[in-house]
């Protein structure tokens, strides 16, 4: 039995994507190719074992699964005319075929139809590639979840949100012509380069590796090519993958801790890989000598031609870094992103001296991009230790540890830290005067987060190590043009008049020379257009708080002000409606926090999260919020509508009214709801910076 399951098994890894793309194209409908797909096999685990394994397992879950779609469209009444083309289509092609055996001469293109339907832009990034590793990699949500380190919910709802996208846009199952190709093209090999990348340097948990995700990209990567033989770029992707790969059994040390390119034994490469790699990019030249491209490679192609420069080294000393460098010019002509740019500087200042290597990677310390980017202080601090600027060197080093997110990544970079020796007595530190400032007694609890805010952005830029005695005015202005050059006026007040305050009680030089005290230009705040708010209420796994604010804020138009200050006495549920004081009218809004602070630092609380106290108005709502409010109450009947997710500190007890005497949790703050937005919203922001919760106020006209 468990011989002829791992035979099950290996078949449904190897026949799955064929399978499926195959029934795309019969039923039109990704969703239920795969449902019946999965018929197939799971007919496969209840006959196999007892029939035995068919000579060829493959042909028989394919005949198998197409019997049960043409089933399934005799059944169906909404596709009546189709139905009797597809059967007619289908028993023509099964008249040709001679048995089992055989199979039909276009599953090449249907499978690649199907590469390119999982890859299709309409997607989210991460939905894209939950669904390429489980309709072309055969992978579970179990499999794909432990590989990404979330839960399998979260890549079940993925995925099921990817196949009813690609159903409601009515996303068409076939090859994109020339105008397109290039455009979906570059998207399918971002996917897969995606995945590759993320096994190949984790962006979280213990392992700096997931070898199962560099294995699977390199088979997608692999496959591609086998179906699109005459494109470049896909194998500049496969050869950048295959070298590499080369390197993974030299790329970590006996505990798992990571090895520098330069310190490697080279001796452990794989050669097998390399010479593999090697013999795609010489495909890659000859489809570019071929084609009609001008003979200009893509990013992939550059990238692993910088690969093949490493590659062909005897040795570190042996590498030549002046081409590197040359090869990393012209590609961030091509592709000129704030990543290309920072690996154009360590090769720059690996061909041509510290010095210069640094100049470049001080141009980038203000792009929005890298400012919680952890690779950024790392290279800085390589190139300062470089230079004997030790103490400089270990800063960065100690901040780039903070941002990292993997715990292989972030003992090395601790460790790099502790190499450099214990730092020279310089006063205080920034972290700890940052703790201090805050746990003052004087400051409210409204403030106290407000302030946190700021000092919290000018930690995680600068460092905790950063001495409080070499902070400086051009230090803070380039963190403020980083974070909030955007903001509006009473954002960005609000973080001045906190750093002022801050300075103030470190007795600092005034910190904000630099920043000039802005004046509100009233400008509307543009709402999301149903494109993007179906992607915020697609978001998967979404907690059951955030789906219901969100809601309540676009369906009210309230102000979230407004809405925060609601009481569960305040609803009605039979009329979708809530009585709201109008101390803030509710259909008014403010800035996150704005005249939390003021510059003298009294402390003056945003008076968030307290109750209105003037004359009511009231906030209504519809169907979805009608839906999820009596979830989120689960019964209570007084206190917050919207609660925070912890019980508040002795030393910040806030008023009884903000307060949820049932649960002990207080009324959820402004900051910490704006926060949780726009993180959420991250990814479908091309900006990155996030939405804010007042966008979600539909337009005038949609009211």
């Amino acid at each position: 039995m468990p011989d002829v399951h791992r035979t099950v098994d290996a078949a449904w890894k190897l026949e799955s994507a064929k399978i499926v793309a195959s029934l795309t194209r019969m039923v039109r409908d990704v969703g239920l190719a795969e449902e019946l797909a999965q018929d197939a096999l799971v007919a496969a685990l209840e006959q196999w074992p007892v029939s035995g394994v068919p000579d060829n397992p493959g042909a028989w879950l394919t005949t198998t699964a197409k019997r049960r779609a043409l089933d399934h469209l005799r059944r169906s009444q909404r596709l009546e005319r189709k139905q009797e083309q597809l059967a007619h289509e289908l028993g023509q092609r099964q008249d040709r075929q001679q048995g089992p055996e055989a199979r039909p001469d276009d599953e090449p293109d249907d499978v690649l139809r199907l590469v390119f339907l999982s890859c299709h832009p309409v997607l989210p990034t991460e939905a894209r590639a939950a669904l390429t590793l489980r309709l072309l990699g055969g992978l579970t949500a179990e499999e794909i979840a432990r590989a990404f380190l979330v839960t399998e919910t979260v890549i079940t709802q993925r995925v099921a949100g990817a196949k009813r996208t690609l159903a409601e846009e009515r996303v068409p199952f076939e090859l994109p012509d020339g105008d397109h190709l290039a455009e979906r093209l570059s998207s399918v090999l971002e996917v897969i380069y995606l995945i590759f990348n993320e096994g190949y340097s984790a962006t979280s948990g213990d392992d700096l590796m997931r070898p199962g995700l560099c294995l699977e990209a390199l088979r997608l990567g692999r496959l591609l090519a086998e179906l699109a033989p005459r494109e470049p770029e896909v194998h500049g992707l496969v050869a950048l993958m295959e070298i590499q790969a080369s390197r993974a059994a030299a790329r970590t040390g006996p505990s798992g801790e990571p090895v520098p390119l330069h310190e490697q034994n080279r001796g452990r490469w794989d050669q097998l890989l390399i010479r593999r790699g090697f013999t795609a990019m010489l495909r890659a030249r000859g489809c570019l000598v071929d084609g009609e491209g001008g003979g200009a490679p893509g990013p992939y192609m550059l990238q692993a031609a910088i690969a093949v420069c490493h590659a062909q080294a005897r040795s570190a000393q042996d590498t030549d870094w002046a081409q590197i460098a040359s090869l990393y010019e012209a590609l961030a002509r091509v592709l000129p992103t704030p990543i290309v740019r920072l690996n154009r500087a360590v090769a720059v200042g690996m061909a041509h001296g510290p010095e210069a290597g640094l100049e470049l990677i001080d141009t980038l310390l203000t792009d929005p991009v890298l400012r919680d980017y952890h690779l950024l202080p790392s290279v800085r601090g390589d190139l300062l230790a470089r230079l004997g600027r030790d103490d400089e060197a270990r800063v960065e080093f100690r901040r780039a540890a903070s941002l990292a997110r993997n715990a292989a990544e972030r003992a090395f970079l601790e460790r790099r830290a502790d190499q450099l020796g214990a730092a020279a007595p310089a006063g205080p530190l920034l972290g700890r005067a940052a703790d201090e400032f805050l746990g003052r007694d004087d400051l409210d609890a409204a403030t106290s987060r407000s302030y946190g805010q700021t000092l919290r952005r000018l930690r995680r830029t600068l460092g905790d190590q950063q001495p409080l005695s070499s902070l400086t005015a051009d230090q803070v202005t380039r963190v403020f043009t980083t974070a909030w050059g955007g903001a509006a006026a009473a954002t960005w007040n609000r973080h001045r008049s906190a750093v002022r305050s801050f300075g103030a009680w470190a007795s600092l030089d005034d910190l904000t020379a630099g920043l000039d005290r802005r004046t509100g230009t009233g400008s509307a705040v543009r709402p999301l257009d149903p494109a993007q708010l179906d992607a915020v209420w697609s978001l998967p796994d979404l907690p059951l708080r955030e789906e219901t604010l969100w809601r309540l804020l676009h369906e009210s138009a309230a102000g979230v002000t407004a809405v925060l200050a609601l009481n569960v006495e305040d609803l009605d549920l039979d009329d979708r409606r809530a009585r709201a004081g109008s101390g803030v009218r509710a259909g008014s809004d403010v800035d996150s926090g704005s005249g939390v602070g003021s510059d003298s630092g009294s402390g003056a609380g945003s008076g968030v999260g307290s109750r209105p106290r003037s004359r009511d108005t009231w906030v209504t709502w519809r169907s979805g919020t009608a839906r999820l409010l009596p979830r989120l109450l689960a019964g209570r009947t007084r206190g917050p509508v919207f609660l925070s997710d912890r019980r508040p500190g002795p030393a910040r007890t806030p008023e009884a009214s903000d307060l949820c005497p049932d649960t002990g949790h207080r009324r959820l703050s402004y900051e910490r709801a704006e926060y949780l937005f726009k993180q959420a919203t991250r990814p479908l922001d091309p900006a990155r910076d996030g939405y804010t919760l007042r966008r979600l106020k539909p337009a005038p006209r949609d009211r």
